[in-house]
């Protein structure tokens, strides 16, 4: 009986890998994004002294950020030149479309991926989209995702735009603090080792550490 329940909770499992990766299947050639911010973001709660059940939860959750971009056309999605207002219009679905996807489960993993696919466009200082939210009003799990998502498509060649390099992906996620991204998170992003983040993610699994002494902040699930 242990066993068939290990199996089919690896199951699960893989069946949510391949559902991010489908999310990301038109616009990154790698297949290799979605799990790129799982990793990034379990190390980011780390440094965040988070609890290790929720780092792992928000490594399994945050590949699913993009899932809602199956809703989106290809022709815009692939578009190399700039996007029109109506375009953008449509792109800035993904997110409510995400979390239509994942909406109505029990299961904690996907209800913080939908809070995770509805809010990690939002900005700390409250003017981004879906919903207009600020500072704390935004999932802890969201803002997360936000600083490892931006890092993560700067430094990687999009169909609009050539790869950053990491000195200037780093520099815009320190300008951004306090405006676009939470100052802590962006803090804890800056002490990680950012030339690891973008390398190969097959086997990786979150570090052992010492159990932390300050006190810890929880993941919120919903927005």
């Amino acid at each position: 009986m242990a066993e068939r329940t290990r199996d089919l909770e690896q199951a699960r499992l893989e069946v949510l890998d391949r559902l991010a990766l489908a999310g990301e299947y038109l616009d990154d050639d790698t297949r290799e994004h979605a799990r790129r911010i799982g990793r990034t973001c379990a190390l980011i709660a780390i440094g965040l002294g988070l609890p290790d059940a929720e780092v792992e939860l928000i490594s399994r959750a945050a590949p699913l950020h993009d899932i809602g971009k199956i809703g989106i056309p290809d022709v815009i999605l692939l578009k190399p030149g700039k996007l029109t207002q109506a375009e953008f219009d449509q792109i800035k679905r993904h997110t409510t479309i995400g979390a239509d996807i994942l909406s109505g489960s029990r299961s904690p993993l996907l209800r913080m991926a939908e809070s995770i696919a509805l809010t990690h466009h939002e900005r700390w200082d409250g003017s981004r989209y879906p919903l207009g939210l600020a500072g704390e009003e935004i999932p802890l799990a969201g803002r997360i995702v936000a600083v490892a998502d931006v890092f993560d498509a700067l430094t990687h060649e999009r169909p609009y735009k050539e790869a950053w390099s990491i000195s200037d992906a780093v520099a815009e996620i320190v300008s951004q603090s306090g405006r676009q991204f939470d100052p802590a998170i962006a803090e804890a992003f800056t002490r990680l080792e950012h030339a690891a983040l973008l390398t190969g993610v097959k086997g990786w699994k979150p570090p052992a550490r010492p159990r932390p002494t300050r006190s810890r902040r929880r993941l919120a699930t919903h927005a």
